[in-house]
């Protein structure tokens, strides 16, 4: 439906990012826990879904030019600007008024998430390197709002490996902007004008080495090597490695990195290393 595609609702899969803290802490099974913290899911998912619309109305002319982005609801005209910013409005009265009731540091996690995605739309998106470090702030402070609304603490390794994990995403998505940029001249935004194909790709190394090495790294720290049955936690790093491996190939090999949501939607392969990932996770630490 046309209104499922203003509000991007296949995006609604980074907001999965919510749940990590209660995976993480091994409370997953603690039924008033997992309610709130699937409240603020909804909440935070309204909440972004205001700032695809905005963004959405602010790109429409540019939008217009792009091969597959004049197909977004505004761009082809299908919904009208106007109706478009009551949609968004709706939606992020919805979201600040029920994230407020669910839990305060939630709330203020949830306005800087949309304070800094309104600075993002009007200006930092056209500065590179500022523009996907936006982004990565975002995924961070999806944690934040999940160990919140879950009431349990997290890891500064966890925040560490999600903020270098949503960089590594947003140099391979930029990187396909810079091919189409190439390839036909059409410019998705005036951020890649920073960034060349060599940059990109041997940035991605680095990011996904750094991704790797921290994972690594929590797995054989004390804080959790010391609780029980989680020494062996270590073995999971084999799916992280074969995951990165998959999503460089298809960037580098298959050139097909341009969203990451709906590559995730779409290839079997690393929805099958994700599952057992979670499946080996989950299965040790509970």
């Amino acid at each position: 439906m046309t209104i499922f595609k203003l509000l991007r609702v296949h995006q609604y899969v980074k907001n999965f990012f919510i749940l990590f803290p209660l995976f993480f802490a091994a409370k997953f099974q603690e039924v008033e826990l997992l309610q709130s913290v699937g409240l603020a899911f909804l909440c935070f998912s309204l909440g972004a879904s205001s700032i695809y619309i905005l963004n959405d109305y602010l790109d429409r002319e540019a939008d217009r030019l792009h091969p597959t982005k004049c197909k977004r609801p505004i761009a082809s005209g299908k919904i009208s600007p106007a109706m478009a910013l009551l949609i968004a409005i709706l939606c992020v009265t919805s979201a600040v008024s029920g994230m407020y009731f669910i839990d305060l540091n939630a709330f203020y996690a949830l306005l800087g998430y949309l304070v800094l995605n309104l600075f993002y739309s009007v200006k930092l998106k056209h500065i590179p390197i500022v523009d996907i470090s936006c982004i990565a702030i975002g995924f961070v402070i999806r944690l934040l709002v999940g160990a919140n609304a879950g009431q349990v603490p997290l890891s500064h390794w966890i925040l560490i490996m999600t903020f270098l994990l949503a960089l590594f995403l947003g140099l391979a998505k930029r990187r396909d902007d810079v091919l189409l940029y190439e390839r036909s001249q059409t410019k998705a935004r005036k951020a890649i004008e920073g960034y060349n194909l060599e940059f990109l790709g041997s940035t991605m190394m680095v990011m996904s080495s750094v991704t790797i090495v921290s994972y690594l790294l929590y797995c054989v720290s004390p804080e959790i090597r010391s609780k029980p049955g989680r020494e062996n936690l270590y073995v999971t790093t084999f799916f992280v490695v074969v995951g990165i491996m998959r999503y460089m190939q298809l960037t580098f090999v298959f050139e097909a990195s341009g969203s990451p949501t709906r590559l995730l939607l779409k290839d079997r392969f690393l929805q099958v290393v994700i599952f057992l990932w979670l499946a080996t996770f989950g299965w040790i630490i509970y």
